[in-house]
């Protein structure tokens, strides 16, 4: 099994300690969730495994043969490329071993029956055998299925790079990362710029991969199905926690209200010990005195004491106008449509929203979902159909695209600006609740970053008190922290939420219904995503059985040549090429090679992802098919030598 051993590593920059003295194994075979805030060091570590940075103290150790897949947030790739292409260079060390192959075929042709023909054979049967073992018949099945699952479509793999938006080109190279088959992949946000069927493919890949994989990611769901532990930045130090993101977070609570506890106890420890040496040093109990100042003096050098645990801000509490009554109706949309040219976003959509509950809206990218929310605000027109929301409405809107805020203005000023009648106190408290702190609130609104940016805009619509939020992507540039942030606020909230959002953890944690946009269609579910995806996933007992059956069909057709009392059975496909003419079976081989080409593009529509039986039928019926044409080669091939 691969590992990495990192032992005591100090890293700084600078003058400024990022890593100290942290220990960590990693292995080939598990998933690690690395997580912390923005700055952190997960990215320094991840540069230090990869030997791109070196050490101050400590080591750094890779098992031998060890290969390991690193992409970064903003990885290098070459524009003069068309995306095929690029993506197809991750075959390098194949298309060395194909190259050697097509050099020993004709050093064999030309050598005949020479002396070194056999010895030209035996070589050519060692590239080959590594060539199939590595893959070399199916790289291109693969490199569809990849990019596929990423989102791209056939007609975009003759694109050139350069003409490919920031987020197109982070998604080819990692698709060149996971075609590469590394031992241990170092992924840095891998689902940024991915919508929610890309992401769920990847889910799904990474579930599958052999190998290990370290990820670093603020998607919560993703960490929770894939994550076999936790490894938190905390303090310039690693702390590891097993379990998925949600054990994770239930491990840490516990631990600290455990370290508040015992930080109260050796508070009120250390006091009591410091007032009774105070008082007793200079009279008659001076050697007690000297032998407690003593203890407390090496209890202290030795850390036994708890001195500091994380801080805690008081939370302010929003007030929130009265939501209309429970069971009356928030809004009621009928007959919606709108399309721009030939493509349809969504037509005779109808839904109904009740007051207090709180819709998701979901689903690829294009499919609308933005644009439903501006016709829900009269920024757009729709094509047809109409909506009416309840009279005592008051909305507050969330877009994705950020305000301009004064660069020069402080962001405690900003706030107090905006409400005159908060003290200095209210303002920094409600700052405290979206994670503004310390010298946080004299920081110039344009030194923000865009996270920081996208909590002050929360922050002030939360403050306007609407009874109605319309977010669109709420959860955009928010790290971890953030989005855990902005959820307990919205759990507090009373009102109506209308969200379009690909967080699947805020999703759930914060929707009762789901509306589900995707080519055209829209379909709505009762529960959050997980309630959704289990209906998703739920198939007729019927449907189960009629897969079983083909898969036992498809195992007997696949089977090998077996020995049977002494003699060769022959696969059933074999008398029936055998009864064909040479011209016949030819012809016969090129339409099930052109079967097989068309078979493998189809792995370039995204579409085929977004149904896992369809993926596994396409396989099934593509290798039954590269089966047959390999039995029709053979028999061939026997007519030809024997002619």
């Amino acid at each position: 099994m691969g590992r990495v051993s990192i032992q005591s590593v100090t890293k700084q920059f600078g003058g400024q300690i990022v890593l100290e003295d942290v220990t960590l194994e990693l292995h080939t075979g598990e998933t690690v969730g690395l997580i912390g805030p923005n700055g952190s060091g997960k990215t320094t570590l991840f540069r230090l495994i990869t030997g791109e940075l070196q050490t101050d103290t400590g080591t750094v150790t890779r098992s031998r043969g060890l290969e390991i897949g690193y992409l970064p947030q903003e990885p290098s790739i070459a524009l003069d490329r068309t995306l095929h292409d690029e993506v197809i260079a991750a075959f390098a060390e194949l298309f060395e071993l194909e190259a050697r192959m097509h050099e020993l075929s004709d050093r064999m042709a030309a050598e005949h029956d020479g002396p070194d023909l056999n010895r030209l054979m035996a070589d050519y049967d060692n590239v080959n055998a590594r060539f199939i073992t590595a893959g070399g018949y199916a790289f291109e099945q693969r490199v569809n299925e990849i990019l596929g699952g990423l989102g791209f479509v056939s007609s975009d793999h003759k694109l050139p790079m350069a003409v490919l938006s920031g987020g197109q080109k982070c998604r080819a190279a990692l698709g060149k990362l996971l075609l590469q088959d590394a031992s241990l992949l170092l992924l840095d946000e891998p689902t940024n710029h991915l919508d929610i069927d890309a992401v769920r493919w990847l889910e799904k890949f990474l579930a599958g991969h052999h190998g290990g994989a370290v990820i670093v990611s603020h998607d919560r769901y993703l960490l929770d199905r894939l994550a076999d532990r936790i490894v938190e930045i905390e303090a310039r130090r690693l702390v590891t926690y097993p379990g998925n993101y949600t054990n994770y977070a239930k491990v840490k609570k516990v631990r600290r209200l455990t370290q508040q506890r015992q930080y109260q106890k050796d508070k009120e420890f250390i006091g009591k010990e410091r007032d009774f040496i105070a008082r007793h040093l200079a009279g008659q109990r001076t050697k007690e005195a000297q032998g407690r100042r003593k203890r407390l003096e090496r209890g202290l050098a030795a850390g036994e004491f708890t001195l500091e645990v994380a801080s805690t801000t008081r939370e302010a509490k929003f007030r929130f106008s009265d939501p209309p009554p429970k069971g009356s109706v928030a809004l009621r949309a009928e007959g919606l449509a709108k399309r721009y040219d030939d493509k349809v976003l969504f037509d005779g959509l109808g839904f109904q929203v009740e007051s207090g509950q709180r819709l998701g809206i979901t689903g690829p990218n294009g499919t609308g979902k933005s644009t439903l929310l501006k016709i829900l605000l009269g920024e757009v027109a729709p094509d047809a159909g109409r909506f009416e929301f309840d009279r005592k409405a008051t909305l507050g809107y969330y877009a994705q695209d950020p305000e301009q805020l004064d660069p020069e203005t402080l962001l405690l000023e900003h706030l107090r600006a905006e409400r005159p009648h908060f003290s200095e106190l209210e303002a920094r408290s409600c700052l405290a609740r979206f994670l503004f702190t310390g010298d946080d609130v004299f920081k110039r609104l344009g030194r923000l970053s865009g996270g920081e940016q996208s909590r002050v805009r929360l922050l002030k619509l939360m403050l306007d008190a609407p009874n109605m939020l319309l977010l669109d992507e709420p959860t955009n540039h928010l790290d971890i922290r953030s989005r855990e942030a902005l959820e307990e606020a919205l759990t507090e909230y009373p009102g109506t939420i209308i969200v379009a959002s690909h967080d699947r953890y805020f999703l759930d944690r914060i929707v009762t219904h789901l509306l589900v946009l995707r080519d055209g269609r829209h379909d709505l579910y009762f529960g959050n995503y997980s309630r959704y995806i289990e209906q998703l996933e739920q198939r007729p007992a019927s449907v189960a059985a009629g897969d079983k059956q083909r898969s036992k069909k498809t195992k007997r057709a696949d089977k090998p040549a077996t020995r049977a009392k002494g003699k060769t059975v022959e696969p059933p496909e074999r008398k029936r090429f055998l009864k064909l003419g040479t011209a016949d079976l030819e012809s016969v081989i090129f339409s099930m090679e052109e079967q097989v080409g068309e078979l493998e593009a189809r792995f370039g529509d995204p579409e085929i992802y977004k149904n896992g039986e369809s993926v596994g039928r396409l396989r099934t019926e593509l290798d039954q098919l590269r089966h047959e044409l390999s039995v029709a080669e053979q028999v061939w091939s026997e007519r030809a030598d024997s002619s």
